[in-house]
């Protein structure tokens, strides 16, 4: 009888949270007694230049993200370099990185945790002090570079989530 008493529970929890938020998020980029204050779907580009990387080789070396944050499919923002986000009330946060998962499959950037190191503005984002990217699909850049200087995207998609402490 508990069994059938269960299910109607587990379908409420998947239809009432996102889809995330039933599996557990690597300890890496975990933010435990922290709350969500913003999730937001993203969809763009990590952008990358071609580069002499230590041992004198052209390399392919990741310059930023350019991606529009998107909520009900609607535009509410834009992340950038920094790496910035900024939403369209005008509030804003930069990021400083403190952990790394590795994505789904070896095409995808890994998965972050982010310290929020500055803000500015008044709005959704204004007391974030985490942000973690996760559900990354694609934006790795395989291949070899000929010419310093050459820039060349990876289209990506994440999901971002803005998190605040208490």
């Amino acid at each position: 009888m508990s069994i059938k008493l269960a299910a109607p529970s587990l379908l409420l929890a998947a239809l009432i949270g996102p889809a995330f938020a039933a599996d557990p998020l690597p300890d890496a980029i975990a933010a435990p007694g922290e709350s969500v204050v913003l999730s937001v779907h993203a969809e763009g580009a990590q952008v990358y230049e071609c580069k002499a990387a230590a041992d004198g080789k052209l390399a392919w070396a990741f310059r930023e993200p350019i991606a529009t944050l998107l909520a009900e499919g609607k535009t509410i923002g834009r992340h950038y370099a920094g790496p910035s986000w900024e939403h369209a009330d005008g509030s804003a946060v930069v990021g400083k990185a403190i952990g790394n998962a590795p994505g789904a499959t070896a095409a995808d950037i890994p998965w972050l945790k982010l310290e929020v190191a500055s803000r500015r503005g008044s709005g959704v984002l204004t007391l974030v002090t985490t942000v973690q990217r996760i559900n990354t699909h694609g934006g790795k850049l395989e291949g070899s570079c000929e010419k310093a200087g050459e820039f060349k995207s990876a289209p990506y998609s994440a999901e971002y989530v803005f998190l605040k402490k208490g």
